[in-house]
């Protein structure tokens, strides 16, 4: 009897899965590199493997045909050094005068844009025998996107290091392929910024998203307003030196710098040093806190463009990118509807509302970038019918609000979907596409849709944390702006992600050295694993609900366990793994028993552990909620797997307990929850439907464990 239940189990379950899974596509490149276990990311255009492999020894050396710049020397000098660095190899550091006897052979040419652009092309070409590796690009960025993809196909075994026989042709599908990084909210220091255009470049992004001003501080200097850096930045802000450092860091690695500077709001650190162009009489001081504000610049006054024409110019020399972007979003226009002079202009003009208002202000300020040579975009609040067609759209709102804009013919980009700061998995960033193949778009229209940008909005990271939000799921992101759409494998995408991201530190990434140096810390102690084990499985909670749950300002240091915790749990994701397939395989049911039971002792385990760790640290008081919660998990889990093993279904008072058990573990405490809960809720409904297998249809089953098991719903709106 037990062994036709569990054969009904595996017909069911696998049902299941088959159903969740059901959708996800994958491209011939990607058949083909999972054939050979390769760990490209992004996924190149093309891919065709070979026979023979290509070693990597001590006399490996790069050769450069046709055309070679700086550039191009700096960014085989970079690739040689990671090289090294993995193989423990001393590599010649000199280019070979012939091409005949080198390892690789760069053949570039020509230097392509002197200013990285939106038109650069960035296609290349590269194959690899058993002789040697050729790559050919027809400009310098396309050479450097070819020398990361290179890195990439480095393997090693018992007989020494390799690369394997194959050949790529690559090009990206969009050509804006950006990370935005908010420095107006916390200051990130040069250091940080530079490692992260590393990792950009590694992942092949394109466009540095420079968000520098900010109702918590203004973060660049402007030689013509100095009050705007001096009194609206606490001190921290890049001068102009620092500024062109990093735009020339940006282009040796192919990578635009395009500066955003907020208006009309998000705009109180301008206003503390220029409270004339407010549209209250100030004064205004430098915001602490997180959220939406009211100061606004007063599209009225002919003295706001005077002073926009003055800062905005100054910057249009600073910044060479043809695009500067002028915010635009959540500008509610309170101070607006209380300022009489401007309810009066407003009448004048015939100008029905405070969007009708904003949109003057935007065309005001898009003749001003115009004068200086640039391009304006803009959050999707700046679109408007009488907005000129050569403004960008940057959409927030989603695929649909993209494909509206492009349908009336502007240019735009999407980060609806790429919000890193919201906590979300990897996988659920990785299936959002700027182009879905549900479009509605002609080919033409389409055209219009540029790519997408990754947001690490700054109200909650610093120096020390920011790597660990923005990498490694950002380089998922990276793979959908560049790769074909139908690659969308999930599972395939964690494997070489978590390859990726260790290849990620090589270039100074704080992502995994600072968890353990953050747990250290909080522990006081060395001791860390039971500390380990509970924030392998929790995650801090996703959206907005930090504000309401956590109370911190700008000044707050972000050292707490929900600063530790990591965004996308991969102990949580092999554990519904595994209770999926100790619901599924019949066969191997002891097999994952017992990993399962070994992992949920671990975790009650550590619950005990971690009374006196938490005893020893205030910091950590926050945390014994979870502590206890943690063991009411395991011990769910560990009944529900012993009622499976023997075939001895649970009675509906026991399920009722155990899932309300659940429920209240499942509440987020110290603004972190577990991740793990829908898992155990799994085992726990199967140990009580039991006798009802032999009865029930597949769609039944997976309808009703599908509902029972779904977790509760959590508001996560903006406050």
């Amino acid at each position: 009897m037990k062994t036709v239940k569990s054969t009904k189990l595996v017909l069911i379950l696998t049902y299941a899965l088959s159903q969740a899974s059901a959708g996800y596509g994958q491209g011939t490149a990607l058949n083909e590199m999972a054939r050979v276990r390769l760990n490209l990311m992004p996924v190149p255009a093309a891919v065709q493997t070979q026979t023979g492999r290509l070693p990597i020894t001590g006399s490996f050396n790069v050769a450069v045909k046709n055309y070679a710049d700086d550039r191009l020397r700096a960014g085989i000098g970079r690739m040689l050094t990671r090289l090294a660095g993995r193989t423990v190899l001393t590599l010649p550091a000199d280019l070979a005068a012939d091409e005949s006897n080198a390892t690789l052979v760069v053949q570039c040419e020509r230097g392509g844009d002197s200013v990285p652009s939106l038109s650069e092309n960035e296609s290349y070409s590269l194959e690899v025998t058993d002789k040697q590796a050729r790559l050919a690009a027809p400009t310098v960025v396309g050479a450097l996107r070819g020398l990361e993809t290179f890195l990439q196909l480095v393997q090693g075994d018992r007989d020494g290091y390799f690369l394997p026989g194959i050949k790529i042709q690559d090009q990206p599908r969009f050509p804006w392929r950006g990370l935005l990084i908010d420095v107006g909210r916390h200051y990130e220091p040069m250091e940080v910024l530079k490692r992260n255009l590393d990792a950009m470049a590694a992942v092949k992004l394109n466009v540095f998203h420079w968000h520098l001003t900010e109702d918590q501080g203004f973060r660049v200097e402007s030689k013509k307003l100095p009050k705007l850096h001096t009194l609206g930045s606490d001190g921290l802000f890049y001068t102009q030196d620092q500024v062109r450092e990093i735009i020339a860091y940006a282009r040796d690695r192919g990578i635009r710098v395009m500066p955003e500077f907020d208006i009309p709001g998000h705009s109180t650190s301008w206003l503390v040093g220029h409270p004339e162009v407010g549209s209250a009489p100030g004064p205004y001081k430098i915001e602490r806190g997180a959220g939406i504000f009211e100061p606004a610049l007063d599209p009225t006054r002919e003295q706001t463009y005077k002073f926009l024409d003055t800062f905005l110019g100054e910057m249009a020399a600073l910044f060479p990118d043809a695009y500067m972007h002028i915010g635009g979003d959540e500008n509610e226009g309170k101070q607006w509807d209380r300022n009489p002079q401007i309810q009066a202009f407003m009448k004048e003009k015939s100008i029905k509302d405070n969007h009708a208002l904003q949109a003057y202000f935007n065309q005001r300020v898009l003749k001003i970038l115009q004068k200086h040579g640039k391009k304006m975009i803009g959050w999707e609040e700046i679109l408007h019918p009488n907005l000129p067609k050569d403004a960008v759209i940057h959409s927030w709102r989603g695929p649909a609000s993209l494909a509206e804009a492009a349908k009336k013919g502007y240019d735009g980009i999407l980060s609806a979907g790429y919000y890193i700061d919201l906590i979300f998995p990897a996988s659920e960033h990785y299936l959002a596409d700027p182009i879905p193949s549900n479009t509605t778009l002609t080919a033409e229209e389409a055209k219009h849709v540029l790519g997408g940008e990754a947001t690490m909005w700054g109200e909650w990271v610093s120096p020390q944390t920011i790597d660990s939000r923005i990498w490694p799921r950002t380089a998922a992101i990276a793979e959908r702006l560049w790769s074909p759409r139908n690659v969308t494998d999930i599972d395939d995408m964690y494997r070489r992600l978590s390859v990726i991201s260790r290849q990620l530190e090589e270039l100074g990434l704080t992502h995994e050295k600072n968890y353990g140096m953050l747990l250290r810390r909080l522990a006081a102690s060395e001791n860390t694993g039971p500390l380990r084990t509970l924030t392998s499985i929790i995650e801090p909670v996703k959206e907005y609900r930090r504000y309401q749950m956590r109370p911190q300002t700008m000044l707050s240091p972000l050292t707490g366990l929900v600063d530790a915790a990591r965004p996308d749990s991969e102990a949580a994701r092999q554990f519904a793994v595994n209770v999926d397939a100790l619901l599924s395989d019949a066969p191997r049911f002891a097999l994952y028993r017992a990993d399962l039971e070994h992992t949920l002792a671990e975790w009650q385990t550590a619950s005990h552990a971690l009374g006196p760790i938490i005893d020893r640290s205030p910091a950590l008081q926050e945390a014994r909620p979870l502590a206890n919660s943690l063991s009411a998990i395991a011990e769910a889990g560990l009944e529900a797997i012993s009622r499976l093993s023997a075939g001895d279904a649970a009675t509906t008072e026991w399920r009722d307990a155990q899932l309300a058990k659940l429920d209240d573990a499942a509440k987020p405490k110290a603004a972190l929850e577990f991740v793990v809960i829908n898992s155990v809720r799994k085992l726990v409904i199967a140990a009580a439907e039991l006798p009802r297998l032999n009865s029930t249809t597949p769609a039944e089953w997976n309808k009703r464990v599908t509902n029972m098991a779904s977790p509760p719903a959590a508001s996560g709106a903006r406050p």
